[in-house]
């Protein structure tokens, strides 16, 4: 059985899972599973407007994660020193991609890898929390690059159709997304002054909740 519900609040659609559950029947959640609240009118939203978390539901939460150090061309400490060469070769960023955004990609890999070695996959997380440092140069932080890397992995396919929904990497035409997935978590993202590692721009936390066993 799966763990959770989607309720969208518009003309009464409703995609559930598990498909027994009904609008009238979602809250409070069943034991063991999670009902997240999406808003009205969209087909693919990017967050939820909150998640319900049924009585002794199993939960993971990670710790602070920030991307890794994965370009050695790049001095240590440098912003550049956290682009993520698997994806993006010789840390060369293509046109329209921003360093946040590079950086948020390796940092959702990451994430991907720790949820992974805990038994669990993206499709698991319904809350998270994002910190954004502003680039060298910048007065603020890199929220649309930071979106970009975000839909790569999270809420890319279509609530009406279920398919997949292309994403933009920088400037470049949409294509299909790294990871598709169609879990919309809960999510605040704020700027901070300083984040603990020199040349970090993005650290993630996420919370991810066990799928419930079959009955």
């Amino acid at each position: 059985m799966r763990r959770s519900a989607i309720l969208v609040p518009v003309a009464a659609v409703l995609l559930a899972i598990p498909t027994g559950a009904v609008a009238g029947g979602l809250f409070p959640p069943r034991p063991g599973t999670t009902v997240t609240l999406l808003p009205a009118g969209q087909d693919n939203p990017s967050i939820a407007d909150g998640v319900a978390i049924g009585k002794g539901t199993a939960l993971y939460k990670t710790s602070g994660l920030g991307p890794a150090a994965l370009n050695p061309a790049a001095p240590a400490g440098s912003e550049a020193r956290y682009i993520d060469t698997e994806v993006f070769p010789g840390g060369v960023l293509p046109p329209g991609v921003t360093i946040t955004e590079a950086q948020g990609i390796n940092v959702l890999r990451r994430i991907g890898e720790n949820l992974a070695r805990a038994g669990l996959t993206y499709q698991d997380v319904i809350s998270m929390r994002v910190f954004l440092q502003n680039p060298a140069g910048q007065e603020r932080m890199d929220f649309n690059g930071w979106n970009r890397a975000y839909r790569q992995f999270f809420a890319n396919t279509s609530l009406s159709t279920g398919k997949p929904v292309l994403v933009p990497l920088g400037s470049a035409a949409p294509a299909p997304p790294m990871v598709v997935n169609p879990a919309r978590p809960s999510r605040f993202a704020l700027e901070i002054e300083n984040l603990p590692v020199n040349g970090w721009l993005v650290e993630v936390e996420v919370d991810a909740a066990y799928p419930a066993k079959n009955e």
